[in-house]
């Protein structure tokens, strides 16, 4: 993958936020610097960038969230405001007995519930 500054404006756009944003927030953010930029090139980049292991795409329902945080961790979806949260892998606990034919390379957990700014 070739450099290219616009996609690195949008990677440390991703990076500096907790809010897992879809691709419209991420190109309103970006709009600022570059006010040229098409909603396409950002959705190109959000590909390239989760081909490459740089971000994580998060499907729940019909939009894509994004991820800048690529380090193991589990998500929280509020079902009423639909915010996405982290949870530390250390927070959650899975028995996996009674997988031994089954070899485990990946957990994606979503919790899916009402988030206390909701409740």
């Amino acid at each position: 993958m070739r450099y290219s500054r616009q996609r690195e404006a949008l990677l440390d756009l991703l990076r500096s936020t907790k809010s897992h944003p879809d691709a419209e927030w991420l190109y309103t953010g970006l709009r600022k610097e570059y006010p040229n930029i098409s909603l396409g090139t950002v959705y190109r980049n959000l590909r390239q960038l989760t081909e490459a292991g740089e971000i994580i795409e998060l499907c729940y329902g019909n939009i894509s969230h994004f991820d800048g945080d690529i380090s193991p961790h589990y998500h929280m979806k509020c079902n009423n405001c639909n915010r996405i949260y982290d949870i530390p892998i250390s927070s959650v606990s899975i028995n996996l007995s009674g997988t031994d034919n089954f070899e485990v390379d990946t957990i994606n957990l979503v919790i899916n519930g009402t988030c206390r700014n909701c409740q």
